[in-house]
């Protein structure tokens, strides 16, 4: 198995590396976390570089990239901000769901204003009662001759204040029936009148924006549906293999940004006149992190190598999402450590990583749900 990437590849990691060194400088981050505001200066510098169309088809825009290609650009994003790299893959994530399941008319109006910058979009799925449990879901939506009229509430959704945003909005259509066949998705744009939105105060994760959203009377034209009427949780599958990749790749590239400050940190502070680094307890330290994070880094590669070859990947994608996630975790914890004073220290960067991490195990599928799917392809029936 050939796990070497091809020249463009390479030269799309660097070009977004030099992009994040020029555009998003520690500076920059830090102010950012701070203001807990959006990074919009640079999502247009991701725009301007074209980082958005490598992963659409050429028909509507793109470059005709595939999910290793995306994966890079994740990786080198959340390197800098797993914070920023939210930004982008919710843009993608969505993006990719309505390639896969939106009519072509819906297709040729919505990806070329996403590619272009035109149009951000989010998600909007759990609620205070449906987190896991997305058949608890509440928030409904009742066609009214050309359009669907919503209410309800939402939680827990990352960028839905964000200008011009397109909050791709799973509803109930049918409260009848089980969620399977009672499900529906809606394009709603942000500012629609009768939506509220409340920001809430996050541990982690706060320029991006995690929000509490309430729709009271929301008129949205039935044109916005996609999939097709009680078909939304053929929606939410379809686009469960982008989710949990570039979730891995998040957690990937933050915890390689962990050990490297851990390392860094450790060759550069000298308790009793020597470097901390040549403590054999801390010297074990950095040795498991940078062991642990190749091993989800090679687990995350597999699961995307496995999705560009159009193979089967639903047990890889998601033990790459669960590795990643927790190693982020770990390690970022293991760094936390190793700095001592100066990693609690709010004027230093790992703790905005280890606030962020704590977001891994559970956004886009908590590390028990994930357990749960790979013993039941294990044919376990897990109650």
């Amino acid at each position: 198995m050939d796990f070497s990437f091809t020249e463009e590849q390479n030269m799309l990691r660097e070009s977004v590396r030099k992009l994040m060194d020029r555009h998003s400088p520690i500076e920059y981050i830090r102010r950012k976390d701070k203001e807990q505001s959006y990074p919009y200066e640079l999502y247009d510098a991701w725009v301007e570089a074209g980082l958005f169309r490598m992963a659409f088809p050429e028909e509507y825009g793109g470059l005709g990239g595939n999910m290793i290609d995306i994966a890079i650009i994740c990786e080198e994003l959340s390197y800098r901000s797993a914070d920023f790299s939210m930004a982008y893959g919710g843009s993608v994530f969505c993006g990719l769901n309505l390639l896969k399941k939106a009519s072509e008319e819906q297709k040729r109006h919505w990806l070329p204003k996403l590619v272009c910058g035109e149009r951000k979009f989010s998600i909007s799925m759990s609620e205070p009662e449906a987190g896991s449990d997305i058949g608890a879901m509440r928030t409904t939506a009742r066609r009214d001759g050309d359009h669907y009229v919503i209410n309800g509430q939402k939680l827990w959704s990352t960028g839905a204040a964000a200008k011009n945003n397109v909050i791709s909005l799973y509803v109930k259509t049918d409260t009848k029936a089980h969620y399977r066949h009672g499900m529906s998705l809606l394009l709603v744009d942000n500012d629609t009148p009768g939506i509220k939105m409340r920001k809430l105060d996050m541990l982690g994760r706060r320029c991006v924006g995690t929000y509490e959203i309430f729709f009271d009377d929301v008129r949205v034209p039935a044109e916005r549906l996609v999939g097709g009427e009680n078909k939304g949780f053929e929606v939410v599958l379809a686009g469960l293999t982008v989710e949990r990749c570039t979730s891995a790749a998040n957690s990937v590239g933050a915890a390689q940004a962990v050990v490297d400050l851990a390392l860094q940190y450790a060759k550069e502070r000298k308790q009793f006149g020597r470097p901390i680094g040549t403590n054999q307890a801390i010297a074990h330290m950095l040795a498991d992190m940078h062991t642990e994070v190749e091993a989800a880094r090679s687990l995350m590669w597999r699961a995307c190598w496995l999705v560009a070859s159009g193979k089967e990947a639903v047990r890889e994608i998601t033990m790459a999402k669960l590795l990643a996630s927790e190693t982020f975790v770990k390690v970022a914890q293991m760094g936390m450590q190793i700095l001592g004073g100066y990693g609690y220290n709010m004027e230093f960067d790992m703790q905005r990583f280890f606030r962020d991490s704590r977001a891994a195990t559970i956004a886009a599928g908590t590390s028990q749900i994930q357990r749960n799917l790979i013993a039941g392809l294990m044919g376990l029936k897990v109650q």
